[in-house]
């Protein structure tokens, strides 16, 4: 496995968008504390989810390939790297539109904190303290319902994301955001 240095190299390498790098740290600080509920090495947790949209700049995927772009491509990168197999799998996994399956706890870990993490962010940028500490469940639940609000998060990959967890939205949401609210900081978010 790539260390988090290396991992951070290739990232910052293949992704300009500060957006798309504090997208990817704040799924890292998530996978690293879901790792821990099931005893995952959350250095490895993390580095997945660090580099699982490395790649998306570069090779968008408009058409949504299944095998060509975004992440099939920086999948075969990351392969080309020695990057273990389960790794691999959990980033084709991530994007639905790939069909593969999420057959392990991380993989399922990813596709689950993947879109909420974004969408808990979105949820920060719109408040007037620019922060997650005072953002609720409730709150959330209540800009998951609003379909213009940060369009481009897939609810259904939200909801479908915590039911393969098999956890209750509340759980998740509220798991998420204590994982999230400590590194607030590094994804661009608290009062100036």
């Amino acid at each position: 496995m790539l260390t988090r240095a290396e991992a951070l190299e290739l990232m910052h390498e293949y992704t300009a968008s500060d957006a798309l790098r504090k997208h990817m740290y704040a799924v890292e600080i998530a996978m690293r504390a879901m790792a821990g509920q099931v005893g995952g090495d959350p250095d490895y947790w993390g580095i997945t989810g660090l580099l699982h949209d490395f790649d998306y700049e570069r090779f968008p995927n408009p058409n949504r390939s299944a095998t060509d772009e975004h992440p099939s491509e920086g999948v075969r990168i990351l392969a080309a790297r020695g990057v273990p197999e389960d790794v691999q799998q959990a980033i084709l996994g991530h994007a639905e539109f790939t069909g593969v399956p999420r057959t392990t706890p991380m993989a399922r870990a990813l596709f689950a904190v993947d879109e909420l993490s974004g969408f808990l962010v979105a949820c920060a940028l719109v408040r007037p303290s620019r922060s997650l500490a005072d953002l609720e469940v409730s709150s959330v639940k209540k800009k998951l319902k609003d379909k213009a609000f940060a369009r481009g998060v897939s609810r259904e990959d939200v909801h479908k994301g915590i039911e393969e967890l098999g956890v209750p939205l509340d759980q998740h949401v509220q798991f998420v955001l204590e994982a999230l609210r400590p590194e607030e900081r590094q994804l661009g978010l608290g009062p100036p």
